[in-house]
Order: C-alpha cells, then sequence, then structure tokens
C-alpha cells in the first residue's frame, strides 16, 4: 500500500493532542517509515476501507494509526494512540 499524501481534519487533529498526547508530526513520521498496515474493517465508501498502520516515531515512541485509505492513495487520519501491548509484539514480528 502506498500512502501519498495524509487528509487531516481538524477535530481529529484536536482530539489527538488533548485525548492522546499525539503529534500531528509524529504521525505522519510512522506513516513515512514504511509501517506495518492491516486491514480493519470496510469503509462506508466502495474502495476505501479502514486500516492501521503500527510504527514508531523518530523518538522511538510506538503508535498505532488508524486511517480510511482513500482511492485518491491518501490517508484520512480518524485516530492516532501508543500501541497496546498485544499490538506492540505483532510490530515486532515484522
Amino acid at each position: 500500500m502506498r500512502i501519498e499524501g495524509i487528509i487531516w481534519l481538524r477535530e481529529v487533529v484536536d482530539k489527538l493532542v488533548v485525548k492522546h498526547h499525539v503529534e500531528t508530526e509524529e504521525v505522519e513520521g510512522v506513516l513515512r517509515t514504511h509501517p506495518k498496515i492491516r486491514y480493519v474493517e470496510k469503509g462506508d465508501n466502495a474502495g476505501e476501507d479502514v486500516y492501521i498502520a503500527l510504527g514508531q516515531t523518530g523518538t522511538g515512541r510506538y503508535l498505532a494509526v488508524l486511517f480510511i485509505y482513500k482511492l485518491t492513495k491518501e490517508a484520512l487520519i480518524l485516530s492516532a494512540r501508543d500501541m497496546a501491548k498485544k499490538e506492540r509484539t505483532q510490530y515486532g514480528k515484522k
């Protein structure tokens, strides 16, 4: 999967900062560094499904990023948070 751009919605950015203490730069860094991407569920629009990207930031933080992969090859960010223990294990098996 090739992500050619990132789509940010103001309410998502606000939630990431306030609730999860994640900055947009961290999410962008994870998506640029060849994360482990898994299918999560079928999206509301045909061909636009939900995925999770597991990866590390430049500072070594492990993040899980949920996004919709758009037909334009852009990622519409839904959420991002620190990886759960099980996700860290899965990421380690990359």
